[in-house]
């Protein structure tokens, strides 16, 4: 096999003049597929916020606070900026990280890292790729359920610990929305899955009347 290291300069060469002709020249720039591509960078947003949450929740630390959203979503952008000028897609936090801190109960960033350097070595010689998919499936079935399971059980855990009442129906409509297309895979406008949830809870929190604060608002009257 020949070897793909000494190809990296030149790969990365011929990547740098063509990405330059493409943004210096708005004439190269197709709208389409930036309209196609821009909700799906607001959809990793939404889903970073909610990841910073259970994440947060889970180790018992406010991330909100320190080191801040706005710190954690400019590493976000950065990222997903790198990512496209080489091409590839707006990059997100994963929820399944969640259900791996909460499984295994080891939250020291060191090991986060670490782990981060293999998978990018790993994915660098695809035999260990061959060699993960012979996992059986069941076993892989199994992780996920506990992983997807986790993530849900730390949302129920924040709605409670926020004192969030379900007896109220406006409360009752968006969590029930939420959570129908979130897994409900139903795609619109090119959102889906977790993404198009929460912006449909944002959007009904936003339009349905809260009657609770009108009536408070009576009373305090």
């Amino acid at each position: 096999e020949t070897p793909w290291t000494p190809a990296l300069p030149t790969y990365f060469n011929s990547l740098l003049h063509a990405r330059q002709d493409t943004l210096l020249n708005p004439a190269n720039w197709q709208i389409g597929a930036i309209l196609m591509v821009a909700p799906v960078a607001i959809v990793t947003m939404i889903e970073h916020l909610g990841d910073v949450l259970t994440i947060g929740r889970t180790t018992g630390r406010d991330f909100l606070a320190s080191p801040g959203l706005h710190r954690t979503l400019w590493g976000d952008g950065i990222a997903t900026s790198v990512a496209a000028f080489f091409g590839g897609p707006p990059n997100t936090t994963y929820g399944e990280n969640v259900g791996v801190l909460a499984i295994t109960g080891v939250y020291n960033p060191i090991v986060i890292q670490v782990a981060a350097v293999f998978v990018l070595i790993f994915s660098m010689f695809p035999k260990i790729g061959v060699l993960i998919s012979t996992v059986p499936a069941p076993v892989m079935g199994g992780v996920t359920v506990l992983l997807f399971g986790m993530i849900a059980a730390v949302g129920i855990r924040t709605l409670v610990e926020r004192q969030v009442d379900l007896s109220n129906t406006r409360n009752l409509i968006i969590v029930s929305t939420v959570l129908i297309l979130g897994i409900s895979g139903l795609e619109i406008l090119h959102l889906k899955g977790m993404g198009l949830g929460a912006v449909a809870g944002v959007l009904l929190n936003l339009l349905l009347p809260d009657r609770t604060l009108e009536q408070r608002a009576k009373v305090s009257e």
